[in-house]
């Protein structure tokens, strides 16, 4: 198939500024989706209890999840409950029970479901105060505000210039807020590991946004159009290697680790979103700004 370039390029320089408005668009439904979930539930995320303060019991014995769900919901007010999978065979190797009560309580509802005496060799069990998991909650978001600001700094100082600077950051911010509201939709329960993810997120999505602009600002070989399709090139070639490090790993650590599972999860999110963030939003800033100062 005879593939037209001169028609392409007539096209992306007509109609490239469509990329911003949209991302606009989105940033202002993710933001209002994300307050509507703030008013509601106290925080831009669910929290798992590692960040609020609750027990895990992780029990080696198979169960009807279901049934298990409905039986402890009788005398409890939030159940979480998700099961392990041996990753050749798919047979459940474990079931995790989390609830904001202490072991003391949950303990005893458990061993009635199952009719066994939860021990050392069949069930491992962890708590967590709700004063320590909400210092340590405190902590994490405070890390991840830092590190954007520092990055925003790095930003400023190395392109010396208001709006390629914006651009590289609003994109970022997008990245991360859009990151926030996908994973809220999918119900899952964010861990200290997961904001882990948001902080190597900031990071990967500042990188690829510097790439971007570098190329097309600072470098004069070839036309503008050129440099940005240079720079997509690379980065494109980087983000798909990216995700598919992160597919690869999420199915090799989906029956082993809750952990590294929500990790790769977030990361495989973000990075998926910064294709869009990157290589259509910010490149509509980008050209938009070269095209007003006469680069060429």
């Amino acid at each position: 198939m005879h593939i037209n370039k001169m028609a392409i390029e007539n096209t992306f320089n007509k109609y490239h500024k469509a990329g911003l408005f949209l991302m606009l668009g989105l940033l202002i439904a993710t933001l209002v989706y994300l307050y509507a979930f703030y008013q509601e539930n106290g925080d831009i995320i669910r929290r798992d209890i590692s960040l609020t303060g609750g027990t895990s019991v992780t029990v080696y014995h198979p169960a009807d999840v279901s049934e298990l769900k409905t039986f402890l919901e009788r005398d409890f007010e939030e159940v979480s409950i998700r099961e392990t999978s041996d990753l050749r065979t798919g047979e459940q190797i474990s079931v995790i029970i989390e609830v904001k009560e202490s072991p003391e309580e949950i303990i005893p509802a458990l061993e009635e479901f199952f009719s066994i005496t939860l021990d050392e060799s069949n069930s491992s069990i962890e708590f967590t105060g709700s004063t320590l998991g909400a210092e340590f909650y405190k902590q994490l978001r405070f890390a991840v505000i830092l590190a954007f600001i520092l990055m925003s700094g790095v930003v400023f100082v190395l392109f010396k210039n208001l709006i390629p600077s914006l651009a590289v950051i609003l994109a970022a911010f997008a990245n991360m807020a859009m990151t926030v509201a996908v994973v809220n939709l999918l119900g899952i329960s964010v861990s200290g590991a997961g904001i882990l993810a948001f902080l190597m997120l900031i990071d990967y999505s500042i990188d690829s946004n510097i790439l971007l602009t570098t190329r097309v600002l600072k470098k004069r070989e070839g036309t503008l159009n050129q440099r940005i399709y240079g720079a997509f090139k690379t980065g494109i070639t980087m983000l798909v290697a990216a995700i598919l490090g992160a597919i690869i790993s999420l199915f090799l650590v989906s029956g082993f680790s809750e952990v590294l599972k929500q990790i790769f999860t977030i990361v495989l999110i973000g990075l998926c979103l910064d294709i869009f963030n990157t290589w259509v939003a910010n490149v509509s800033m980008i050209k938009w700004y070269a095209d007003r100062k006469g680069m060429q």
